[in-house]
């Protein structure tokens, strides 16, 4: 998988439409991320460090912001999710509201500085 479209490509509708809209939140607040892999994820990168992963598995996705703390910021929002130090799972019928991506993407760029 040689960056974040191709691995889009590679999924159902439904998922890719998920991520695509998570993947535009994130480019609102950094237009100059870039495509590429991550940890074996398909992810966006800012400044050469990680910003956020993407992995559809059978029965949810995920977006890895690559850090405990991103996913701190936001848990307390995330009733009913699953969360675990550094992934955040949903489902397509169940999707990440928008305030949530913001601020998970916000807290990384914090931290990539």
């Amino acid at each position: 998988m040689a960056d974040v479209d191709d691995y889009f490509a590679s999924l159902d509708a439904p998922a890719r439409a998920a991520f695509e809209r998570v993947r535009a939140l994130a480019e609102e607040l950094a237009p100059g991320a870039e495509q590429g892999l991550s940890y074996g994820l398909a992810a966006l990168r800012h400044k050469g460090k990680p910003l956020l992963g993407f992995k559809a598995a059978k029965d949810h996705l995920a977006v890895f912001p690559f850090s405990p703390a991103a996913v701190d910021v936001v848990r307390e929002r995330l009733a009913g999710y699953s969360l675990s130090k550094g992934t955040i799972r949903f489902t397509t019928d169940m999707p990440l509201p928008d305030d949530v991506v913001r601020d998970l993407v916000r807290q990384r760029l914090g931290e990539i500085g």
